[in-house]
């Protein structure tokens, strides 16, 4: 499960380095999407695999369903490490995201993020302000 942060910059061909920690989380390939909040989600194939079951069983007649299975979809790309340890943002994630110059990558269950850095500081701040489901957290903690 990979987890932590890490500050890089997306050079002038769209290439971002994934985090040495995360690489053998991503070794066999990966997909790049939209993720939520305008940030991008990585996913190592097996977890995409798992996904697709699931929005493949999403009901066609709901309309919901149909424009989140698009949202995701739509924006989908595979993406493997080059020798750097880089992958390729394609340019409309690029700009879903604001994924130019500084970016952070962050670690999460099933997946990585990849988040304008001026957008994960404010979003950091907001948590750290209104932190979610406190409750949630004495569970977890005790």
């Amino acid at each position: 499960m990979p987890f932590g942060e890490y500050q890089y910059n997306v050079d002038d061909k769209g290439r971002v380095i994934i985090p040495p920690p995360f690489r053998d989380f991503v070794a066999d390939g990966m997909i790049v999407t939209r993720g939520l909040d305008d940030c991008l989600f990585v996913f190592p194939l097996t977890a995409w695999e798992r996904i697709e079951q699931h929005l493949t069983a999403l009901p066609l007649t709901d309309p919901d369903s149909r424009k989140f299975v698009r949202f995701f979809y739509s924006g989908a790309a595979k993406a493997k490490l080059d020798s750097a340890g880089r992958i390729t943002l394609p340019p409309p994630l690029r700009n879903y995201a604001r994924a130019d110059g500084n970016v952070v990558v962050v670690g999460a269950p099933n997946r990585l993020e990849i988040w304008n850095e001026a957008l994960w500081l404010d979003n950091l701040g907001d948590v750290q302000s209104n932190p979610p489901a406190p409750e949630l957290l004495r569970e977890l903690i005790g």
